[in-house]
């Protein structure tokens, strides 16, 4: 004998296994999995999401008759952090886990310039590639001193560049450039890092040896190609030498060829005498060519 026993679900109970399956700069998708197994009618879920930073509360409402549960938290801010709570409509009790978001990328392309008495900071408008970014807004520029093991804060601005003054000689420098930070120094952007070791020269590390790079390849490349060049017209002279050389022996041989004996005749150098004293030598005449007598 057997018997079916179905448990009467307890609403009571909170979701369970909540989650977070993926975070971007303003959205967040959530997953959790319903209080008890193949719930038989929607289930009214509440979604609390708290803002850590800026102190505000908002409230979703999902339904679901899904064992499963997945859901989109839109409207946040990048490098945000958030405190997510899940429950049932009845207030039953709740699941909870915190989340923060993506913050906005570092400023591209930070270079240094030196002047006589100051150096300025460069980079790339922030607004090009991050939609969510207003020049209002600004950047924040930090600086860190390795010799003296200290973080300063120089300010902020608005624009692409900045001044820094007042220098040290012999101390080394990091500048950092980043989306200015909001609501008490949280919601920042990812910083933009270059060294500065080069008083002396006046030139960052980076440029230095980016500089270094160019001025090595300036004078490599035109060595090669001269090098280059040298070969080739080295290998022509050769050869046109060589074409030169074939074609006098060519000749040469051509002048001492005999018809009737196939072949070339040379003399050795002692048969070789004065052209004044002896006369040409007659070597005979070919079968072949007729002899006329005037």
């Amino acid at each position: 004998d057997s018997v079916v026993v179905k448990m009467i679900p307890d609403n009571r109970l909170p979701p369970r296994h909540l989650h977070a399956v993926r975070t971007g700069k303003t959205f967040a998708v959530i997953k959790w999995e319903s209080p008890y197994d193949s719930p038989d009618q929607d289930m009214l879920y509440a979604v609390a999401v708290k803002d850590l930073v800026r102190k505000t509360d908002k409230i979703y409402k999902v339904k679901s008759r899904n064992s499963t549960v997945e859901y989109t938290i839109k409207k946040l801010e990048p490098g945000g952090k958030y405190h997510v709570i899940v429950q049932l409509g009845n207030m039953s009790k709740e699941s909870s886990m915190k989340i923060n978001t993506v913050p906005l990328s570092a400023p591209d392309a930070l270079k240094i310039i030196t002047e006589n008495d100051h150096i300025l900071l460069f980079w790339k408008s922030l607004a090009l590639k991050e939609s969510n970014f207003n020049e209002s807004r600004g950047y924040e520029i930090h600086m860190f001193d390795s010799l003296m093991n200290i973080t300063a804060y120089l300010g902020n601005t608005t624009e692409n560049f900045f001044k820094v003054s007042n220098l040290k000689m012999g101390h080394n420098y990091s500048f950092s450039v980043q989306a200015r930070c909001l609501y008490g120094g949280q919601m920042c952007g990812e910083p933009a890092t270059l060294l500065y070791d080069e008083l002396g020269t006046g030139s960052d590390s980076s440029a230095a040896q980016s500089d270094r790079g160019t001025d090595v390849a300036a004078i490599v490349v035109p060595v090669l190609f001269l090098l280059l060049v040298t070969l080739g017209i080295g290998f022509v002279v050769l050869y046109m030498r060589h074409r030169r050389l074939q074609n006098s022996f060519t000749a040469f041989a051509n002048s001492h060829y005999s018809s009737r004996l196939g072949s070339a005749i040379f003399s050795s150098g002692d048969d070789l005498g004065d052209e004044d004293d002896e006369a040409p030598m007659i070597t005979g005449f070919s079968d072949d060519v007729p002899m006329v007598i005037a």
